[in-house]
């Protein structure tokens, strides 16, 4: 049985984490002339930028969550990178507010900007990270090929050659749909001589193959190139060397098929 499909978004979150970026990164700025200088207005224009930064690295951790689960494939090198953006902005976000309670302590100057200098570091790996993410990984790049038709994903009850075959029905020859059943991606795919289902995940580093491109019965991993036959799952073109799984689906009518 079929529920409502939902369309692919446009992730948010590199947009937003400029701003608690810009703000924490300023404040190591202001705190170093501070010491530097002894002026005490500048170490306070640090503290209400840490203070900024906070609130604005929560808010862009909202669709940065949603991003997480929703965008980036799991069981790939995708999650193990953004697993790990996300544990160094949380270090970084420490470190700054650590930053601004230890202002109240006896050393008001070293201990501050050591703090913040740090969490700029760590920041500034978490940032490249996350733009590895979107230029390597491709999370929240719209790259599909000419005539791949927009998004499309679903989720099924059952995975029968009847079903698989039921959400289909709005594709056009060469494009594909992710289909989630019981826990699992799978990618239904129309082809000139019928249909083809078969897993999301690529073999080589979990990239999403329905993210791909679908031509003339061949599945290509948009991350690295990878390519699979779609009706047997076996290894075309690597870098993967592992055949994708492969499951049963209504085949098109005769007719429709220009038999």
């Amino acid at each position: 049985m079929k529920s409502q499909a939902a369309i692919k978004g446009h992730p948010v979150h590199p947009m937003l984490i400029v701003y608690p970026f810009a703000f924490l990164t300023g404040s190591f700025g202001f705190s170093a002339v501070a010491a530097a200088s002894g002026n005490r207005e500048l170490r306070n224009v640090s503290d209400h930028l840490v203070r900024t930064g906070v609130v604005a690295a929560l808010l862009a951790a909202v669709p940065g969550v949603i991003d997480y689960f929703g965008s980036v494939p799991p069981q790939s090198s995708g999650r193990d990178r953004a697993t790990k953006h996300a544990l160094l902005n949380l270090a970084g976000l420490g470190l700054f507010a650590s930053s601004w309670l230890s202002r109240r302590g006896r050393d008001r100057r070293s201990v501050p900007l050591m703090l913040q200098g740090i969490g700029s570091a760590v920041m500034c790996v978490a940032g490249y990270m996350g733009g590895t993410l979107v230029y390597r990984n491709q999370i929240g790049v719209d790259h599909r090929h000419a005539s791949a038709g927009k998004w499309r994903e679903e989720r099924l009850h059952g995975d029968d050659s009847k079903t698989l075959r039921s959400a289909a029905d709005d594709l056009a020859v060469n494009q594909m749909k992710l289909v989630h059943v019981d826990g699992r991606r799978l990618v239904v795919g129309h082809m000139e001589d019928g249909y083809a289902a078969f897993q999301d995940r690529c073999t080589h580093k979990g990239g999403p193959l329905a993210d791909g491109v679908l031509i003339c019965g061949t599945v290509q991993c948009p991350w690295h190139g990878s390519q699979f036959d779609v009706r047997t799952g076996a290894v075309k073109c690597g870098p993967a060397e592992q055949p994708i799984e492969t499951y049963p689906i209504e085949d098109a009518p005769a007719a429709r098929r220009g038999a």
